[in-house]
Formats: structure tokens, C-alpha cells, sequence
């Protein structure tokens, strides 16, 4: 299970309320203690209060969610990768420094080195901020990560990326934009097939309801997108192939609302057929 942030929301109550986080974890408790879980940083679990004395931000989520940083070479647990059967997992931080030189920065360039795709073909990244989002609420706040990372996703073939923080469904196509120099004034995004598709799932449930203003009319780079409450499942088949679905909480229908069949961006390089979504 892939939880890309704002776990408990506990920072609405006052002082952020740590019984939340035992609510939270009370809820979860029956899935999470039998399912491997890797989680995110959102900026509801960043709970910092300096006016009693605090030093070091999420220190709630660190302390009950453990994650092998060390074992990834990480400095912090906010960033870290997980291999998990024939997938690479590398999990970012939106709220820590990711300029270049920054350990973050400098962590993720050594870490995508060691990737070996014939060990482990599908390469998957998550974080909280949306680089490609065309939803009113929040739109570009990922913009000065993206400008950052977005090379490293195109030059590794990243296959997908997984975000939240915008409550809402968005599926990309795949684009990039990371042709730009001061001299061109290429700013927009292309079709890019060594390019991941990113995925914005921050649905799963929320104090806050969802977003529904959209950027209009729709981009060229956004597949589908969807205000509902909702989950995703991507089902890797083999090292060429992978199904993602989403499903939606208000049809009450086993049915995907909205479906693909990936390609890995390393075996299989090939443009994808348009998602048949219903």
C-alpha cells in the first residue's frame, strides 16, 4: 500500500491533537499491521509548533511511522526507496529542501544509479505535491520541485508517479517539460515518451471534502480527471505490462472509472493507447 501523505490530519486540532493519531491508527490498524505500507510526507503531518519549543517538524508521523532509510542510504526518513517484488519505490519529500547539492537532491541523484531494471523493472515514485495538476486548488505549487527532478524522472524512465495533496483524480498523459533555457522559452509541456504518467490521488479521504474548480478547458497533458472520493490499485503483470485502475467511492461499483494499461518505460517503450474510462 502507497499512502502519499496527510495521514491523520491531526494538525486541525489544537496543538495537534495526538489522540488523533490514535484514532488514525485505530482505523487503520486491521490493514497496516498485515500489509506492507510505505508512506509520504503531506503537509498535514508536518505538525510543527516552535512556540513550545519544537525543533524538528514532523515529529509525530516520525516517531509512529518508521520507514528503512538507512538501509536506502537516506540521511532522512523523509526520503527513501523500498524495493518491493519487481518494484522500485522511491519516495520524495515536498516540504524538505530539494535544490541542487541539498542531501535530498544529492541522495536521489546516487539512488537512481542503483537501479537495476533487469532485478527490478518498474520503477515508481511518490511524493505529496503533483508536479502536472490542472485542478484550481493548489495549481503549480509543485512547480520549483518539478523544474528540480523532473530530469532525473525522464533520464531514469521513471514509469509512474504517484502524488496527493490535491483533493481530487488527475491522470496525466506522458509529458514532460524540460526543455527550457533563458534563450528558447520553451515552458510548455510535450509528449514524451521516456516520461512518467502522473497519477494525483489525494481522494482516499479527508476533514477538508473535495476540490472541484478546474483549470479550463482541460490541458493537453491531462488524460482524465475526476472530483470524487476514490482509491487506485496498480497490478503489475510482468516486466513489460501493468494495469492501473481507479475506482470511485460514489458509484458503489467494482468498475474502474478510470483505466490504463502502462507500459514500462525501460522494456517496453512504446506510446500507450488512450485509457478506455468510463
Amino acid at each position: 500500500m502507497l499512502f502519499v501523505g496527510d495521514l491523520s490530519y491531526a494538525d486541525a486540532y489544537p496543538l495537534g491533537d495526538n489522540t488523533r493519531w490514535d484514532t488514525w491508527g485505530r482505523f487503520t490498524e486491521r490493514l497496516v499491521a498485515y500489509q506492507p505500507a510505505i508512506w509520504s510526507a503531506g503537509n498535514h503531518d508536518i505538525d510543527f509548533l516552535p512556540q513550545y519549543g519544537e525543533t524538528v517538524p514532523f515529529q509525530p508521523y516520525l516517531h509512529r511511522y518508521p520507514v528503512p532509510y538507512q538501509a536506502a542510504g537516506s540521511t532522512s526518513p523523509l526520503w527513501y526507496s523500498v524495493k518491493r517484488a519487481s518494484a522500485y519505490i522511491i519516495v520524495l519529500s515536498s516540504y524538505s529542501a530539494y535544490g541542487k547539492y541539498t542531501p535530498q537532491y544529492k541522495w536521489l541523484e546516487n539512488e537512481l544509479t542503483k537501479v537495476n531494471r533487469t532485478e527490478t523493472p518498474w520503477l515508481l515514485v511518490i511524493m505529496h505535491v503533483a508536479f502536472y495538476s490542472s485542478y484550481a486548488h493548489h495549481y503549480m505549487e509543485g512547480e520549483s520541485m518539478r523544474v528540480v527532478f523532473e530530469p532525473f524522472l525522464v533520464q531514469n524512465k521513471v514509469d509512474v508517479v504517484l502524488a496527493g495533496h490535491v483533493h481530487a483524480y488527475e491522470r496525466s498523459e506522458r509529458i514532460s517539460n524540460i526543455a527550457y533555457n533563458v534563450t528558447n522559452s520553451l515552458c510548455s509541456p510535450v509528449d514524451d515518451h521516456s516520461a512518467p504518467v502522473y497519477i494525483t490521488i489525494g481522494d482516499g479521504g479527508n476533514l477538508e471534502g473535495l476540490v472541484w474548480d478546474l483549470i479550463e478547458p482541460q490541458p493537453g497533458y491531462s488524460a482524465f480527471r475526476e472530483a470524487s472520493f476514490g482509491h487506485g490499485i496498480l497490478d503489475i503483470k510482468n516486466r513489460t505490462h501493468a494495469f492501473f485502475g481507479w475506482h470511485r467511492n460514489q458509484d458503489g461499483y467494482a468498475v474502474e472509472a478510470d483505466s490504463l494499461w502502462l507500459l514500462n518505460r525501460f522494456w517496453n517503450p512504446l506510446p500507450e493507447s488512450r485509457a478506455a474510462s468510463a
